[in-house]
């Protein structure tokens, strides 16, 4: 009875936490299930109606009906909003829905704390609430046992319009058959975008009456996607209830998990929320989930083997490796494979080789000149963004060439910073010690979660990848003897660029050091994938169910590159240190990992010198473009996300193919997930 009596008020918060959770997620599912859009803008759906909210209260019922039915319309507005910006991405995956909502959510986040200003509004609520009562011997507010029935109610009139109406029934029919649905004379088009517009009126919803216990402020958008999409995950789509049972599990690791076990509660969400993605993975076979386009009309399994197999009898013949029986070669873009004629080089291919080894020299040369052109702090960005550069190339091989697109490489780009802060603070100052120990432990951390990630697809890997970017982020908070928690890490001697040498000080010192590292992890890059092993990575992103049947250990390869990818990220952030020489978790949050991921895109799917180029132009925008408008950055860079979204559909590579190139990269689409089940299909 005393564990009950101390723990009973965080238990009823947690009722109400997880019933606010149940809300704002059935939106987030309804428009995710049923919509097909993958909304990272839902938490910024919710600061609308919280901050509208909070704005009308006046302590009266009067001001809260106002304020509620306000704060509806306005996200509801938002939301059908939402739907026109999104039509033109239809035929182009989730992974472009996602880019350009966490565009809209970062535009729309700055306007409202433009607007409403950045600290945190209070509200006032009626003053029959605005007070406690008994709840088995405690004093509980009213309020909130208010609001746990109001949400109930809610969630029953949704799960009733849903499953017992006309229009629930054809928003379920938009979900499974939209050409059926056109047939009895309702608009699909008319259905999405009530479907989003309902979404936002959910999320404004509760951000009214939730103001009182997640009151609007600068990171409750972000606090509160996440923990829906948490929600999400681990309730499904297939049942309103699990995701009922779902949220209140949330809330009461959010509440009473934080009493009863502080140092565990920040795991248990995400590893949860991983857990549940790799369960249903498990039960999905890969080859059959869609791994990337189609196999381009050839079989990638023969010209490699004919390659290969070419160039051993070449090498013994000591003729160099030539093929005598033609070779196969991909068009870097995940395309059609073409067979070049046999025999050794010609004059054209030496061209085309020429050609695409002159983006790569001519950036070098540009980079390689600006230290007489660029002042101390611009130089200073530019090492930044070389770092950021390495992670967006670590993205690129992932997403382009495995098919594999992530949320989560911020981790092992985390475990090279950290690694590298701890071994300078240690006495390690020598630079090539630094990168190679932060290469060997960001691709040991990558072995340990590569089995979780390689066997999912789609949307699925983004979740799963932003999961372990999370789970990571909460560990860099509480182990504060290695990262310094929130306050980060500084004050470590500088790094020396060779043994026997000084540590590097001035700005240009540190900038020729990065260079010289991100052009040999480039290079080397480029060599691995444009060699057998990145043939045959490509290929099973191209042709997975082939390279299956052949016999092709498709799981292996995918698990190599998750390897290279993370040891590049961790050399990335061994780079960021030293440029920066300091350390913080914001470094390494959710944001860098989306930056990376748009700077990927706006490269071009399987371009590496387009990511280092999509990472500059991030830099330049986040720090140098936003330090002539103070406070307006995360609007500059939300302008960028959208513009390269509809811009740049085949990203900067994609610029050069003319305009007799059609549809998207396909890096820039996301197969279907077999667990990803329409809202519409509910069983309350």
């Amino acid at each position: 009875m005393n564990l009950l009596d101390a723990h009973l008020v965080p238990a009823v918060d947690g009722v109400a936490y997880g019933l606010l959770l149940f809300v704002v997620a059935a939106g987030l599912s309804l428009a995710f299930g049923t919509a097909g859009v993958l909304n990272l803008s839902h938490g910024m759906l919710y600061a609308i109606g919280a901050y509208t909210g909070a704005e009308l209260s006046d302590g009266t019922w009067g001001g809260l009906a106002v304020g509620l039915a306000a704060g509806t319309a306005a996200a509801a507005a938002a939301g059908a909003g939402l739907s026109a910006a999104t039509v033109p991405l239809a035929r182009r995956g989730h992974l472009a829905q996602a880019l350009l909502t966490f565009g809209l959510a970062l535009i729309g986040g700055n306007l409202l704390i433009e607007f409403f200003g950045a600290d945190e509004l209070p509200v006032r609520v009626p003053e029959a609430l605005d007070s406690s009562v008994t709840l088995l011997g405690h004093r509980y507010p009213a309020y909130r046992l208010c609001f746990i029935l109001m949400a109930v109610l809610l969630a029953v009139f949704g799960t009733w319009v849903l499953t017992r109406t006309r229009v629930g029934a054809a928003v379920r029919a938009s979900a499974d058959d939209p050409q059926m649905l056109a047939t009895t004379g309702h608009s699909p088009r008319a259905v999405h975008t009530g479907v989003l517009a309902a979404a936002g009126a959910l999320a404004g919803a509760a951000g009214v009456l939730g103001a009182p216990i997640i009151g609007p402020g600068a990171g409750t958008a972000d606090t509160v996607l996440m923990l829906s999409l948490v929600v999400v995950v681990l309730g499904g789509l297939r049942s309103l209830w699990m995701t009922f049972f779902a949220a209140i599990a949330v809330g009461e690791v959010q509440t009473l998990g934080v009493s009863l076990a502080p140092d565990w509660a920040p795991y248990l969400l995400f590893a949860a929320m991983a857990a549940v993605l790799i369960l249903r993975s498990q039960f999905t076979e890969p080859a059959t989930a869609g791994h990337g386009g189609g196999d381009g009309g050839s079989d990638p399994v023969e010209w490699l083997r004919r390659r290969l197999s070419a160039s051993f009898k070449e090498r013994g013949r000591g003729r160099g490796t030539a093929e005598a029986d033609g070779v196969v070669r991909s068009s870097g873009r995940g395309g059609p494979l073409s067979r070049l004629p046999r025999g050794g080089p010609d004059d054209s291919t030496l061209a085309s080789r020429g050609r695409r080894a002159a983006p790569l020299l001519i950036l070098l040369v540009v980079l390689i000149a600006l230290p007489a052109l660029l002042d101390a702090y611009s130089l200073s960005l530019a090492g930044s963004a070389l770092a950021l550069g390495l992670l967006a190339v670590s993205v690129t091989i992932l997403t382009g060439y495995a098919g594999l697109p992530t949320l989560g490489q911020t981790a092992p780009f985390a475990v090279g910073a950290y690694a590298t802060a701890n071994l300078a603070d240690a006495g390690w100052t020598v630079g090539p010690v630094q990168i190679v120990v932060a290469a060997i432990a960001a691709a040991l951390f990558s072995v340990v979660t590569g089995p979780a990630v390689i066997r999912a697809r789609g949307t699925t890997v983004l979740m799963i990848t932003l999961a372990i970017g999370e789970l990571a982020s909460a560990a860099i908070n509480q182990m504060k003897s290695v990262t310094g928690g929130a306050d980060g890490l500084v004050g470590f001697p500088p790094t020396q660029a060779l043994w026997g040498g000084e540590g590097m000080i001035e700005e240009d010192q540190v900038y020729n050091y990065a260079l010289v590292v991100a052009v040999v992890a480039v290079v080397a890059t480029i060599a691995v994938l444009r060699s057998p092993a990145g043939k045959l990575l490509t290929g099973s992103r191209n042709a997975e169910a082939r390279m299956r049947a052949s016999g092709h250990p498709v799981g292996r390869y995918l698990f190599m590159a998750h390897i290279g990818a993370g040891a590049l990220a961790g050399i990335g952030g061994s780079l960021m240190v030293t440029v920066q020489q300091y350390l913080s978790p914001a470094d390494v949050g959710f944001e860098i990992a989306a930056f990376a991921l748009l700077a990927a895109v706006i490269g071009g799917s399987t371009s590496v010198i387009g990511g280092l180029l999509g990472a500059g132009l991030i830099v330049f925008t986040r720090d140098w473009v936003a330090s002539s408008w103070p406070g307006h950055g995360p609007l500059l860079l939300g302008a960028l996300f959208v513009a390269a979204v509809y811009l740049l559909p085949r990203g900067l590579a994609g610029l050069r193919l003319g305009t007799g190139a059609r549809g998207p990269a396909k890096g820039a689409e996301l197969p279907p997930d077999h667990d990803s089940v329409p809202a519409g299909k509910v069983a309350p």
